[in-house]
């Protein structure tokens, strides 16, 4: 067995790989994709989403009777596009590629053809699957827009220093300003072949590998995944992919200037009506200050704000998954985070249990059990 990996000793997880174990990167990927570009959705009623949009802390670029598409306030394309449709659902992912150059090289790469995006999107894009079924868009050459007005922080007075005399802290409650789009996170019931596709077309490398205690010699069971921009430090996950009975939307994660802007904009959502998941707290992989939201139809999102940044030498860490071990300090993660508060959702993950069992997938009975101890840890 391997010893600890020097690049990443207390940055963040325990230990690093074992002999043999998940190498985190794709050896000769087709593309190295830059960012997230935008998450898309349907919802049945645009005026709600955009009520909650507002409240959360996003902008409108426009709305029309069939599409709202919200942004933050840094310059670029949008974060969210949501389409109207007869239920609720997670529609596509997009991916934002150097240029036009490396998205006509992976549609040769898959077979599949590139296109110009519509007009208020600009550029060209492809469309993949990933091997749960999600629409996967590889976009470049967006239109963007310029920035809006930002949150000041605040001033603070740090130990023994004096950078603010004579004026009062007042952090107003208001909604926090989205800046931008962090990451989203998937479950998968085929999370290592999810993962690999994901390596190898996007050029994305795992900074961390969660396992079920008792089940490391199985392999990974999630992973929080960045792009690769070389000695450029990037977001510490992007994209997070997890081993579940089904495939679903998670969470997805944006990001505001710090935490009084994070504290004060959960005042004003709870003064508004909405459901706090889970949060005020700080997580373990990937270090942010964390407070996850219900959206009108039940989508759960997050706020969330200095995060840790990676650049391409860190080789992935490995530690336990746990509930306990989802944050550094805070309360303990809620039944409603953890899906299992009684409702439509429980209802739904349980029946998909009965399901997977019954397929020929990666989430097995041994599977389950990991899966029951990390609820209960």
């Amino acid at each position: 067995m391997s010893s600890h990996h020097g690049t990443h000793n207390d940055l963040h997880s325990e230990q690093g790989a074992l002999r043999g174990e998940h190498p985190g990167r794709a050896k000769n990927p087709v593309i190295k994709v830059r960012d997230l570009a935008w998450l898309e959705f349907e919802k049945p009623d645009l005026a709600a989403s955009e009520r909650f949009a507002h409240a959360f802390g996003f902008a409108t670029v426009s709305r029309t009777a069939d599409e709202l598409i919200l942004r933050g306030t840094e310059a670029g394309g949008p974060c969210v596009i949501v389409r109207k449709g007869p239920r609720s659902r997670f529609h596509a992912v997009a991916f934002e590629a150097d240029d036009s150059q490396d998205v006509l090289r992976l549609a040769d790469a898959t077979g599949t053809t590139a296109a110009k995006l519509p007009e208020n999107l600009g550029g060209l894009g492809v469309d993949l699957a990933d091997p749960g079924g999600l629409r996967v868009r590889v976009v470049a050459d967006l239109h963007r827009h310029e920035d809006l007005p930002a949150q000041q922080p605040q001033t603070f007075n740090v130990g023994s220093g004096a950078a603010r005399t004579n004026h009062t802290q007042r952090p107003p409650r208001e909604p926090a300003r989205i800046e931008r789009l962090g990451h989203v996170v998937l479950q998968r019931t085929r999370y290592v072949e999810t993962l690999d596709w994901y390596l190898q077309h996007l050029g994305l490398i795992v900074s961390d590998f969660l396992y079920y205690e008792g089940q490391r010699e199985r392999g990974p069971t999630m992973s929080f995944i960045r792009c690769d921009q070389g000695m450029t430090p990037t977001d510490h996950h992007t994209l997070a992919m997890t081993l579940g009975p089904s495939n679903r939307y998670v969470h997805s994660a944006y990001q505001v200037l710090d935490l009084d802007a994070l504290a004060a904009g959960g005042e004003y959502l709870r003064d508004s009506g909405y459901h706090r998941s889970w949060g005020i707290g700080r997580h373990i992989q990937g270090s942010q200050i964390f407070d996850y939201w219900r959206d009108p139809d039940g989508f759960l999102v997050e706020h969330f704000t200095d995060g840790d940044l990676f650049d391409c030498t860190l080789e992935p860490g490995w530690a336990p998954m746990t509930a306990s071990g989802l944050a550094q300090w805070g309360p303990p993660a809620t039944k409603d985070f953890l899906g299992l508060a009684p409702g439509r959702e429980s209802l739904t993950e349980a029946a998909a249990i009965l399901r997977a069992l019954r397929d020929d997938n990666e989430f097995d009975l041994s599977r389950l059990r990991g899966l029951l101890k990390v609820a209960s840890s």
